[in-house]
């Protein structure tokens, strides 16, 4: 069932909407329907991506592992001396 939306719209996106309409020779609820499928599709797709397996590899760290958990550590414990005095 069609509902009615109301919303404000900038007058360029009007005009596009109707030129569209008209080269598509469809209406202009049409081209609105596309273009939120569309970019709902989009979206989706991005949100798929795995992260990590499209950059792993790309960190180098010029710190060896053992060098970095003794970075941590000592972070921590400064932080943790800071707050116990």
């Amino acid at each position: 069932m069609d509902k009615i939306f109301s919303a404000r719209i900038d007058d360029s996106i009007i005009r596009k909407i109707g030129d569209l309409s008209d080269k598509l020779h469809t209406s202009k609820k049409a081209i609105i329907e596309k273009a939120v499928q569309l970019l709902w599709k989009d979206i989706e797709e991005k949100q798929k991506q795995d992260i990590f397996a499209e950059t792993c590899g790309i960190w180098q760290k010029i710190e060896t592992p053992a060098e970095t958990v003794k970075n941590i550590k000592d972070e921590f414990r400064k932080s943790f001396r800071k707050h116990q005095e």
